[in-house]
């Protein structure tokens, strides 16, 4: 049974005052959790696979925008005629791959919902071992190759590395918590050790925040920082709407919907990567009936549906818009070794 993700791991230190007896019982487990990820890179021999590799990675446990990024910069190679591809371990798929991702013949059940979402608009490779499946898409003759999340994953070499960070702390949010490092806290690794390996960090705001916390951005130090936005790609659907979104920080959907002027009638938050059964579908069909609503979700919960329910639910997707494009290009080019 998937868990939601707990929104008390988003308090600060300072503010800490949510579940400190599930904290501590849990801080043994982050230790060890550390010490396991910091091994493993220790150790690692990372593989060249013929193409420059650019890796899109979190250093918390998910809901940053990351997908969003991934999705830009292979926009912008594949629109400068660079042959990108993308590479996904393909999480909540069954296929261990090496295999590209084709929405004509795959579910979300057998390549995972963000790469079936993705292969809409490049090539997307599925591989549980990166390395292997680096190697399918270089001989498929990507020119580059994105890969989605694996900043803890040493396995390849990467000529440009980016840390996606979500720079909401409205409400009392802060992106890594207290510190803590999973389960203990949203950390994936500390913060020290995760920025050491960075070349950037793309700060993700929300469309209706004007500026980012400086005191968030005195946290990356000499570590340069890229702005970015979700900006939605169409409006919401008009009149009332029952929303739902099973991502790694659902509450983040639902407000996003309201600064966008949805008639929100009701939210429903779910585990990330929820598989939709009949009877969820039931519930939500009967929730919106009760309202006189219709039902709006996110791209990537819509690539998980049935397709008998694509046709009742609206998709809304979002892309990430950066405030300066040449510093991005810039990152790129150097990365893939000719210019944009």
């Amino acid at each position: 049974m998937k868990l939601s993700t707990p929104r008390w791991w988003y308090v600060r230190e300072r503010d800490r005052a949510a579940m400190p007896m599930t904290r501590a019982l849990l801080k043994p487990a982050s230790w060890i959790w550390a010490a396991v990820t910091a091994g493993k890179i220790a150790r690692a021999v990372p593989h060249d696979p013929g193409a420059p590799v650019i890796c899109v990675g979190n250093i918390t446990m998910g809901g940053t925008g990351k997908t969003p990024v991934v999705q830009e910069i292979l926009a912008r190679l594949r629109a400068r005629g660079i042959e990108a591809h993308g590479l996904s371990r393909g999480y909540g798929g069954r296929l261990a791959g090496p295999v590209q991702a084709d929405p004509a013949l795959h579910t979300a059940a057998d390549v995972g919902d963000e790469p079936l979402m993705m292969a809409k608009s490049a090539p997307i490779w599925i591989a549980r071992d990166r390395a292997a499946g680096a190697r399918a898409a270089a001989l498929a003759g990507a020119g580059a190759i994105v890969m989605d999340d694996g900043h803890q994953n040493p396995s390849l070499t990467k000529r440009l590395s980016l840390i996606v960070v979500d720079g909401e702390t409205r409400e009392g949010e802060w992106p890594f918590g207290d510190g803590a490092v999973f389960p203990a806290g949203p950390m994936r690794e500390p913060l020290a050790a995760g920025l050491a390996r960075a070349d950037a960090v793309v700060m993700m705001l929300p469309a209706d925040l004007a500026a980012p916390d400086r005191e968030l951005l005195a946290l990356f130090g000499q570590t340069p920082v890229l702005i970015a936005r979700l900006s939605a790609s169409s409006p919401p659907p008009t009149g009332p709407q029952v929303a739902f979104a099973g991502v790694g920080k659902p509450w983040k959907v639902e407000r996003a919907l309201k600064a966008a002027g949805c008639e929100l009638a009701d939210f429903v938050a779910l585990p990330d990567h929820f598989a939709y059964d009949a009877a969820t579908l039931a519930r939500l069909a009967a929730r919106a009936e009760d309202f006189g609503a219709g039902l709006v979700t996110t791209e990537k919960d819509w690539a998980r549906l049935p397709p008998e329910w694509r046709t009742r639910v609206v998709a809304w997707p979002v892309q990430a818009q950066f405030e300066d494009e040449a510093a991005l290009d810039a990152l790129l080019s150097r990365a893939i070794g000719q210019p944009l």
